[in-house]
């Protein structure tokens, strides 16, 4: 792995390194050995190695929390991280980071904080069936946001994980987002008001950024 660190310029931004040698949702559940976290250190120092593992000792308590206090857990520790746009921080216009990138770096924004949540909960037990990454119109910034939205129940109205935020509220709580299309590992949906589940039209795999993360990581695993 540290291998191909080698053949890398000095010159090449923290994210290419971070997606060719570290980043797997799977890291989640591995233990990160100490040849990452040397790397990771003397890259970003030793605040970044000591986010990656609070990282995974909060992904392994699986059993040992309800899904409510999982869901506030995880949202108040990424929500910690900078907001970065994509142009200042991975040099692209749009760029859907790994959560190690964004804890490594401790910066993002809302597609980067929605996905490292998403994966997170997921390793945590939450299933995949009641979370949803959600595209929406934040009214008041008067622009596109994202945000991971939990259905408790497959008719409930589903409970908002926001940056914005820290404080997780049901959808109809939330007039300042409208919802436009959700999406997860199984399907994409267009959202009806308030983000109760709508029509499905499709799979995820249309979703470009979406598989191009999944491609990143798939890699890492060969």
């Amino acid at each position: 792995m540290i291998s191909l660190l080698s053949r890398l310029r000095p010159s090449s931004t923290p994210v290419k390194i971070l997606l060719l040698c570290l980043l797997s949702y799977s890291a989640i559940s591995l233990e990160l050995n100490n040849e990452i976290l040397t790397f990771i250190e003397k890259r970003f120092g030793k605040p970044a190695v000591e986010r990656v593992q609070q990282w995974e000792k909060i992904a392994n308590l699986k059993r040992a929390l309800k899904p409510e206090h999982k869901l506030k857990l995880v949202n108040r520790f990424f929500n910690r991280a900078d907001f970065i746009s994509d142009q200042e921080h991975w040099g692209k216009e749009d760029y859907w980071a790994t959560p190690l990138e964004l804890l490594a770096t401790n910066g993002g924004d809302c597609e980067d904080y929605s996905i490292a949540k998403y994966f997170t909960l997921r390793e945590m037990g939450i299933a995949e069936e009641k979370m949803k990454i959600t595209y929406v119109k934040a009214v008041k910034l008067n622009q596109a946001h994202m945000v991971l939205a939990y259905y408790p129940t497959p008719d409930a109205v589903p409970l908002i994980l926001d940056n914005l935020i820290n404080d997780i509220k049901i959808a109809s709580e939330r007039p300042d987002l409208v919802p436009v299309y959700s999406f997860n590992g199984e399907g994409l949906w267009l959202s009806k008001l308030r983000g109760q589940e709508g029509k499905r039209i499709g799979d995820s795999d249309k979703l470009k950024n979406w598989q191009d993360l999944l491609t990143r990581q798939h890699r890492l695993m060969k």
